[in-house]
């Protein structure tokens, strides 16, 4: 009787389940699939994780579960004994395990508060966030619209503020030169930041106009000044910046490949057919100013051209096309990915080569022009338990489902080829549940451009989550399997535990 007067007198929430028998305990791992469990030595050791953890528990309700295990009582002590933990050995008398999927998966270990416990109970297998990084001390880290108003109106000294995506390579690449900055600016310069991927933060992300990561934004007294971009990005970059701040400048621009000194065939809508008549082997790269990989290409590329251009019996002669302008041969030729190599022989389209990315390459395969090997099927052309929807069909198919979750992709895109695999096998898992969907648009295709700007995609790939068809929120979870899977199977056991509350209440 004391010990429940003593714990109800610690206002634990409800939401937090006690366990004290390994059957209940095996049940619970049985039927839910994240769970955190606070194992203490004594009730009043556990005082003041478990004040913390009923606040978490109200923040990750119906994705994750919190439960203690008192290991000072007499019934839990041999669940303990049985599961191997002993908090005893803890300074604190406390020890906090986490538990996935039916099975451990790990200790704890990042900061005890609210934020960083509800962060990991929402993606456990993610990177912890910024602010627990200890050499990010410096760097003031702002979690909400309000707290983002109260800094600008409260901050005096000259404010660089990173809005960011947790996700983000480009963004993980600066934290380091960010926060060195931040440290050795303190007292001169203020330097914070933001995660704002949330869906929340939309508004933030039109008013400052964050269309990409990092967005970096310059204030002096409350008031935005400019973005911090085409500047380099170490700390002593930044230093330097701040002394003089100004707009950006703009990029000089790309001399264009056709204008450059080389013995490339440079061809356009106007020449191409004549050219192609007039040569009976001719490899044609179809390019785009703004492509990385058709710019790594540019130089192996170049050194074939040469090479063929003075060999006395050249197996045929390279041309480039920059589809960006000649918009007419793009389309032609279905060019949708860059770079795109097509092989003419005596006039005609023979093949398209996905292969070719190196001089060597390039000549040995013009001296034996050989069938590539038959091309990956795209995406929907593959069996798979993915529904590919178009605008058409979009709002009907998922108002007949429970819950779905869409992947809005392009299929040129690096992030989206990587997470494909993953959603994929996911959808396999849920594949008898008629409830669930996993679905996916292709936003490249010209069908699907309105109804991709409608569901607010506006980078690759953006995962939406609809019940019977309405928009709920935006999938900021881990990209893997085991992220896509999770997030569904939460959705489900909620629904499993309001049919038997229902049944209860009957």
């Amino acid at each position: 009787a004391f010990l429940l007067a003593f714990v109800y007198s610690l206002k634990v929430s409800p939401l937090i389940e006690k366990i004290n028998d390994h059957k209940d305990f095996k049940k619970l791992l049985r039927t839910r699939n994240n769970i955190l469990v606070l194992y203490s030595k004594s009730a009043a050791a556990a005082e003041s994780s478990l004040r913390l953890l009923s606040g978490v528990a109200q923040e990750v309700k119906g994705r994750g579960t919190i439960s203690w295990i008192d290991c000072g009582d007499t019934e839990s002590r041999k669940l303990c004994k049985k599961m191997k933990v002993d908090p005893n050995s803890k300074e604190k008398g406390v020890e906090l395990l986490h538990y996935k999927d039916g099975a451990f998966h790990t200790e704890y270990n990042r900061a005890v508060t609210l934020k960083s416990i509800v962060a990991f109970l929402k993606d456990p297998e993610g990177a912890p966030l910024w602010e627990e990084d200890p050499e990010a001390k410096d760097v003031v880290h702002v979690d909400s619209e309000k707290e983002l108003r109260r800094l600008l109106k409260k901050e005096d000294k000259p404010l660089l503020m990173m809005f960011y995506a947790p996700w983000c390579g480009v963004c993980k690449r600066m934290m380091p030169s960010y926060q060195q900055a931040a440290t050795e600016l303190k007292g001169k310069y203020v330097l914070a930041g933001m995660n704002v991927y949330s869906a929340e933060f939309e508004r933030i992300k039109e008013e400052y106009n964050v269309r990409g990561y990092p967005t970096i934004c310059y204030f002096e007294k409350g008031k935005f000044l400019f973005h911090f971009e085409n500047y380099g990005a170490t700390a002593a970059d930044i230093a330097e910046w701040l002394k003089n701040p100004q707009a950006p400048q703009p990029q000089a621009p790309e001399t264009p490949w056709a204008d450059e000194e080389n013995v490339v065939y440079h061809l356009t809508d106007e020449d191409f057919d004549k050219f192609i008549k007039d040569h009976s082997s001719v490899l044609v790269m179809f390019h785009a100013p703004w492509c990385g990989h058709c710019k790594k290409m540019k130089p192996e590329y170049e050194k074939a051209a040469e090479f063929l251009h003075v060999a006395s019996d050249s197996p045929g002669v390279l041309a480039a096309v920059d589809a960006t302008v000649n918009k007419v041969l793009a389309e032609r030729y279905h060019i949708s990915g860059f770079p795109t190599l097509k092989y003419f022989k005596d006039g005609e389209e023979k093949y398209t080569l996905p292969h070719l990315r190196t001089k060597k390459k390039i000549i040995d395969w013009l001296i034996n022009p050989e069938a590539p090997p038959p091309p990956e099927p795209a995406w929907e052309e593959k069996q798979t338990s993915v529904i590919h929807l178009a605008g058409e069909d979009f709002r009907e198919s998922l108002k007949k489902k429970k819950h779905s979750l869409v992947m809005f992709y392009a299929p040129w895109c690096p992030h989206c080829k990587n997470a494909i695999p993953h959603f994929t096998t996911a959808a396999e898992v849920f594949k008898e549940d008629r409830k669930i969907a996993y679905a996916a648009v292709d936003c490249a295709k010209e069908q699907n451009h309105d109804l991709c700007k409608q569901e607010g995609v506006d980078g690759y790939p953006t995962f939406n989550y609809y019940n019977y068809g309405k928009f709920v929120e935006k999938y900021t979870g881990e990209r893997g399997e085991s992220g896509f899977t999770t997030f569904m199977r939460t959705l489900r056991e909620r629904d499993h535990e309001r049919v038997g509350k229902k049944k209860d209440e009957l």
